[in-house]
C-alpha cells in the first residue's frame, strides 16, 4: 500500500512533508522545473507562470511553486500542454520589453529598427548587458522561443542611474518580485516593493524616490536573484561579459561572520563580487562592503613596499631591512621600559588564524598580555 504522503512525478512516486509544495519535492528529487519568480525561503507569488505543471484530473494548468503537493497528486512537468504553455509565456515575457538577446527575432527590418531603438535607450550599441547570464534568454533556447513580434510602446520610466552601484533598467523588468522578496524577507531592509497597478507597475523604492534617497543600504541582493537584465552592476555594465570572467571562492574579510564570496575575475582584475548560495553562513546574501568594496584592491595608490621615515620623508625600503628595524625598536622599548609598556590590537578584518598568530607574538615573544580586539572599542 502507497505511503500516505506520496505523489508521482512523471511516472516515478516520491514522498513528501505536508506543506512543501510540488517545486519543493520536484527539487528535492532532482527534477527541474523552470521558474523565473521563485526564490528559495519566501512567500511564493506566482508571478511568471512559468512553473505551471499537468496534473491529473484538474481542468488548468498548475503553478508549482505555489500549489501545495497533496497525496495522489499525478504530475507531468513536461507534457505537450506544458511546454506550449511555458513556450508562450517566454514569448510574452521577451515581447515585454528590451530583451535584445539573439533570441527575439531575426534579419528583419522589424529587428534592426528595434534594436537600435533600444541602442539609442542603453547608450550602447552591445546587445543585452546580461546576455550570456539570463534566465530568461536560457529558457527561450530551452524552449527554442523567437518572438518576431515588436511592441512599438514604450516603458514609461526611465533607467536609474544616479547611484553609485546599481543601475535600475525598468525596460527589462519583468515583474517577478524577486527583489522585493529579496529585500524584504530575505535581507529585512524593505526598501522596495510594488507600486502602481497594471501596465504602469514598477518596482518602487519608498514612494517612488530613487535608491539613493531610499532605505536601500546597496547590499546588492536585489542583483544576484533578478533574473534577467534590469537590475545591474553599475561599474561592469556593458564592459565586462560572464564567460570573459573566472569564478574563484574565498571568504570575505570585512568582518568576523566568515561570508562565502565568488570573486570573478578578469585579466587578474576582480571586477565583481557575488554570493555562495545554498552555504553557510551567508547563503548568498552580502552587506554593501562584502559585495561592492573591491576597488582598492587594483588601486594604483596601494604600497607596494615598505616604508620607512626618515627626517619626516617617507622612503622605500625591502622586507628584511622594515622588519628587523622595527624588531630593534621593539627590543629597544622593552629594555628601557619593560614588556607591559607595548599593547597590540587585532583586527577583525583578518582571519581567526592570523588573529592566532599575532596573540601568540604578543604572548611569547613581546613576554606581554596586552592585546585586544578592535571590536571592543
Amino acid at each position: 500500500m502507497a505511503s500516505k504522503n506520496t505523489i508521482q512525478l512523471n511516472g516515478n512516486e516520491f514522498s513528501f512533508e505536508p506543506g512543501e509544495t510540488i517545486l519543493e519535492v520536484a527539487a528535492e528529487n532532482s527534477i527541474d522545473i523552470p521558474t523565473l519568480c521563485h526564490l528559495k525561503n519566501t512567500t511564493p507569488t506566482g508571478s511568471c507562470n512559468v512553473c505551471v505543471v499537468e496534473v491529473k484530473d484538474e481542468p488548468d494548468l498548475l503553478k508549482a511553486c505555489s500549489t501545495p503537493a497533496s497525496s495522489g497528486m499525478v504530475i507531468t512537468t513536461e507534457s505537450p500542454g506544458v511546454f506550449e504553455s511555458r513556450k508562450a509565456t517566454i514569448k510574452l515575457l521577451l515581447a515585454s520589453g528590451n530583451h535584445n538577446c539573439a533570441v527575439r527575432g531575426s534579419d528583419t527590418t522589424d529587428w534592426i529598427g528595434f534594436q537600435l531603438s533600444v541602442q539609442g535607450n542603453d547608450q550602447s550599441d552591445d546587445l543585452c548587458p546580461v546576455w550570456g547570464d539570463c534566465q530568461l534568454q536560457d529558457l527561450a533556447y530551452r524552449y527554442q522561443v523567437s518572438a518576431p513580434v515588436f511592441d512599438e510602446s514604450k516603458t514609461p520610466f526611465p533607467t536609474e542611474t544616479v547611484n553609485p552601484f546599481i543601475v535600475r533598467d525598468f525596460s527589462r523588468c519583468i515583474k517577478c518580485e524577486k527583489c522585493v522578496k529579496a529585500c524584504n524577507e530575505i535581507q529585512v531592509n524593505n526598501a522596495i516593493s510594488v507600486g502602481y497597478k497594471g501596465s504602469e507597475t514598477k518596482i518602487v523604492a519608498a514612494d517612488d524616490k530613487p535608491l539613493k534617497d531610499s532605505d536601500c543600504v546597496f547590499c546588492g541582493e536585489c542583483i544576484q536573484v533578478c533574473p534577467v537584465g534590469a537590475l545591474t552592476e553599475k561599474d561592469i555594465r556593458y564592459r565586462v561579459r560572464p564567460w570573459e570572467m573566472n569564478k574563484i571562492r574565498t571568504t570575505c574579510s570585512y568582518c568576523g561572520v566568515g561570508c562565502q564570496i565568488y570573486l570573478h575575475v578578469k585579466d587578474n582584475r576582480v571586477v565583481k563580487v557575488s554570493g555562495v548560495e545554498d552555504t553557510a553562513p551567508n547563503f548568498g546574501s552580502l552587506c554593501v562592503k562584502g559585495r561592492f568594496g573591491f576597488d582598492f584592491i587594483n588601486s594604483p595608490e596601494r604600497l607596494s613596499s615598505p616604508l620607512i621615515r626618515e627626517n619626516g620623508v617617507l622612503r622605500k625600503a625591502g622586507w628584511d631591512e622594515a622588519l628587523n628595524l622595527v624588531a630593534d625598536q621593539f627590543k629597544s622599548i622593552i629594555t628601557e621600559h619593560g614588556a607591559d609598556s607595548i599593547g597590540v590590537l587585532t583586527s577583525a578584518r583578518i582571519t581567526n588564524e592570523d588573529n592566532y598568530i599575532v596573540n601568540k607574538f604578543t604572548r611569547a615573544v613581546l613576554k606581554t598580555n596586552n592585546i585586544d580586539h578592535c571590536a571592543r572599542l
